[in-house]
């Protein structure tokens, strides 16, 4: 009974099924295959169980019917279509001339995308694990899909820079409009090149894809151009503010290519203690329980 209960109470926390999940699968185990039971009451409770639960995993399939990996590029998907359209919209509030209200809505909505990156995060994390634990599942496409994960948050956390940048402008006096049209023209090129990126129908056309991430960059390279040929005569902060809008699409290029150290070689934290299997692992354990046991030797020689 032990072992049955510490079985199922590992398998939950495999399947990261939660918190409530991982109590409820040991107690409904225990419920099931009580104590003094007879062997013929526990074989038909068993039986019983195995086909409800066969019966709730048919119907699953179709209410969640997705792999964490499919849910992930959705989750991914959903994001870059808001973060484009984003730049979009930027891009033609500063080619026709934009107020601080405007501007003001653009980083209310830069600050919201950001908020759902934490979304982004736990799915693809949860997509690591299923292909961790799940021999079907496919470990690089999972990796890679988390991969993208980051670049989309590094993306956004871009955009909501610029569409910060345009509101201090704005409240600044706005934007000369010597350097409008190359602003306008480098958010543009920004936000197709996170369309061919994350689009699914463009997906795999990399010559198209490599050609929106060139085509941002040289726009960001003139508009920090057209911002040093107008130093002379344009406000200092502003063109200060238009050179970061530059790096700003420069990083954004880089994000999408994938070629950045910043996505790969830094570590990103793994998943929370509470969603792994053991929240200490096997070797911490075994580690610690030998020190517990090097000092109880230590003592009683001592004496």
């Amino acid at each position: 009974m032990g072992i049955t209960i510490i079985m199922c109470a590992v398998i939950s926390r495999a399947l990261h099924l939660g918190e409530v999940a991982s109590i409820n699968v040991p107690v409904t185990a225990l419920i099931v295959i009580g104590p003094g039971l007879s062997e013929s009451t526990a074989i038909h409770r068993l039986a019983s169980t195995l086909i409800g639960a066969a019966i709730a995993i048919f119907f699953s399939y179709f209410s969640h019917h997705k792999t964490p990996v499919g849910r992930s590029l959705d989750q991914i998907k959903t994001v870059s279509e808001k973060a484009a359209a984003l730049l979009a919209t930027m891009s033609e509030g500063v080619a026709t001339g934009y107020s601080q209200k405007e501007a003001g809505n653009w980083l209310a909505k830069a600050r919201l995308l950001n908020e759902e990156i934490p979304i982004i995060r736990a799915q693809s994390v949860e997509a690591r694990g299923h292909a961790r634990w799940f021999p079907t599942a496919k470990k690089d496409e999972a990796e890679e899909v988390y991969i993208q994960g980051i670049a989309l948050e590094h993306t956004v956390v871009e955009i909501r820079t610029i569409a910060r940048t345009l509101f201090d402008s704005a409240v600044s006096g706005g934007i000369a409009d010597s350097t409008q049209k190359a602003i306008a023209v480098a958010l543009s090129a920004a936000s197709y090149a996170i369309s061919s990126k994350f689009d699914a129908e463009t997906e795999s056309s990399d010559d198209s894809f490599q050609s929106a991430t060139t085509d941002a960059r040289e726009a960001g390279s003139a508009l920090a151009e057209a911002l040093i040929a107008d130093a002379k005569d344009a406000d200092q902060e502003q063109i200060v503010r238009g050179i970061s809008m530059a790096a700003n699409i420069e990083l954004i290029a880089d994000s999408l290519d994938q070629n950045s150290p910043s996505l790969r070689d830094v570590v990103t934290p793994d998943e929370p203690a509470n969603a792994k299997v053991l929240r200490v692992s096997l070797l911490s354990q075994g580690a610690r329980l030998g020190r517990h046991i090097s000092r109880a030797v230590r003592k009683i020689f001592k004496k």
